[in-house]
């Protein structure tokens, strides 16, 4: 047998091999680096990323209420026992950063008074709405706009009506990924309208949580970033 043979099925052998690593696929890429987080998340800090557009909606924490002292250390004043808001997400950029909220309602009821000469509560509106809201990454919480609440109280001699305005159109609150909630401490309000039985400044404070994306199945808890 001719000794070329043997080195003609080498060299087929050596073609095939290479044929065959030619063909085999390349190793997987690395998979791509993960998106920073938004500001805005759900199910936990580094959840998912609330989309733009939806809802998010709390009511007081529990056991707690909703106050307009007139002092900063009193107790004089309105309280309410049940509180809501609901607002829209406008923007949710990638944390660190800011996102923004149209706030579109916020309700008070089951209020009470024991300001001297009123007898109870008839309502407690939040006029103007919508209201600018931003949120950042450090838990900031803003709002702004002609920001103003009308109370109606009833006395002995008949309905009076106090309207409160935000001082400088902005008030200011801080959000808690350990509470999930969102805190306004003494956010001072000055009436812009009533007798003197309405007092002159309401600050006002009010723990809501936890604060939930409801346009999400199950309605999950909402963390900032």
């Amino acid at each position: 047998m001719p000794r070329y043979g043997r080195a003609a099925i080498g060299l087929a052998a050596v073609a095939l091999l290479g044929s065959l690593v030619a063909a085999a696929p390349a190793a997987a890429a690395a998979p791509p680096a993960p998106l920073a987080n938004t500001v805005l998340t759900t199910g936990s800090a580094a959840g998912t990323a609330v989309a733009v557009g939806d809802v998010l909606q709390a009511s007081l924490k529990a056991t707690t209420t909703a106050n307009f002292y007139s002092s900063a250390t009193g107790t004089t004043g309105v309280k309410c026992a049940a509180s809501s808001f609901s607002a829209k997400v406008l923007t949710n950029p990638a944390a660190p950063g800011t996102a923004t909220e149209s706030l579109t309602a916020q309700s008070f009821t089951s209020c009470t008074t024991n300001v001297a000469g009123t007898l109870g509560v008839n309502s407690v509106v939040v006029d103007n709405l919508p209201y600018s809201v931003s949120v950042t990454s450090a838990g900031a919480v803003t709002l702004t706009g002609s920001i103003q609440s009308t109370v109606s109280l009833r006395t002995l001699l008949g309905n009076i009506t106090c309207v409160y305005k935000a001082n400088g159109n902005t008030v200011k609150g801080t959000a808690s990924n350990a509470t999930t909630s969102i805190a306004f401490v003494n956010q001072p309000f000055t009436k812009s309208a009533g007798p003197g039985t309405c007092f002159g400044t309401a600050y006002f404070s009010a723990t809501y949580s936890p604060v939930r994306d409801t346009t999400q199945a199950g309605s999950p808890v909402v963390y900032v970033n």
